[in-house]
């Protein structure tokens, strides 16, 4: 008896997936190689080689691009594992499904200066950009996301500042922890951003326990 009720709990538990969002260059990258790092695996086909743009790799999974036709054949793969979606695909995710959101922000002068290396690294025109229409659209989106989101019963999120993380790790680090469940590896995680920073924060904590 108590087998069949603890299976039928766990049946009726929806299953967790990480997800990485935000921006293009918003630091969603970096992300995910901290979770990898802290202990989650993430769910990535290889397929986008690492570049001059991102030269530790991109960390995606070509068919959340389809998404939006309709493709979520893949999610039980991602299960206990990391996956980056872009913001402007959130709302096609499954409601079966318990989400993670580890939503990036950025300054928005470094994303749009970061979009243009990009294209001109592709070859494209990067002045065919109007950064102010695009900072318009882009932030007009965000909190189109940000309002959607808070309506999901089966969406947590924490939103994390990329520039604010580089500057002050620690606060950040610690939070995505939690988030996380409390068990990643935060050593390892603070080593993708400073390979110091983890040895700087022991030698404190000590000097701090001795006074």
């Amino acid at each position: 008896m108590k087998g069949l009720l603890s299976k039928l709990f766990k049946s009726q538990e929806k299953q967790v997936i990480t997800i990485v969002s935000g921006l293009p260059r918003s630091g969603t990258s970096m992300m995910m190689k901290m979770l990898e790092a802290g202990g989650i695996p993430p769910l990535t086909d290889q397929l986008r080689t690492p570049d001059a743009d991102n030269p530790k790799g991109y960390y995606e999974f070509e068919r959340v691009k389809q998404l939006d036709k309709g493709d979520t054949a893949w999610l039980p793969d991602a299960v206990g594992k990391s996956v980056k979606v872009i913001s402007a695909l959130l709302k096609h995710l499954p409601s079966e499904y318990e989400y993670r959101v580890i939503f990036m922000r950025r300054n928005m002068k470094e994303i749009l200066a970061s979009q243009r290396k990009m294209l001109a690294h592709r070859g494209e025109n990067p002045n065919d950009m109007d950064d102010e229409k695009m900072a318009m659209l882009f932030e007009k989106h965000l909190q189109t996301v940000r309002e959607w989101l808070a309506t999901q019963p089966n969406i947590s999120v924490l939103y994390v500042h990329y520039n604010d993380m580089l500057a002050d790790p620690w606060p950040y680090i610690e939070q995505i922890n939690a988030f996380c469940g409390g068990s990643l590896n935060v050593k390892q995680m603070a080593d993708v951003i400073d390979p110091n920073l983890y040895r700087n924060r022991q030698e404190k904590l000590e000097k701090n326990a001795a006074n």
